[in-house]
C-alpha cells in the first residue's frame, strides 16, 4: 500500500503497461485531479486513489493499462 502523502504535484501517472496516462495537479479527497494539459478536452479529470498500484521512481503506476484507464477517468 502506498501513502497518499507521497503523491506530489506534477508526478507522472502511468498505466500498468508503462504508458503515460496523465500528470498530477493535486489530490482532492480520495481522488487525484489530473492537469488539463494532458486532456484532449482541456478539462480536469479525476482518478480514484484505489486505482493506484504503486509509486516508484517519482511515477505513479495504476492497476490498469492506459486504454483501460480512459474508461475509469472521470
Amino acid at each position: 500500500m502506498f501513502e497518499k502523502l507521497r503523491i506530489k504535484e506534477h508526478m507522472e501517472i502511468a498505466g500498468s503497461d508503462g504508458e503515460h496516462v496523465g500528470t498530477v495537479d493535486k489530490v482532492e479527497g480520495e481522488q487525484i485531479k489530473l492537469t488539463k494539459t494532458d486532456a484532449a478536452d482541456h478539462q480536469h479529470h479525476y482518478i480514484a486513489l484505489d486505482q493506484i498500484d504503486r509509486i516508484e521512481d517519482n511515477r505513479i503506476y495504476l492497476k490498469v493499462t492506459k486504454a483501460e484507464a480512459k474508461t475509469i477517468v472521470a
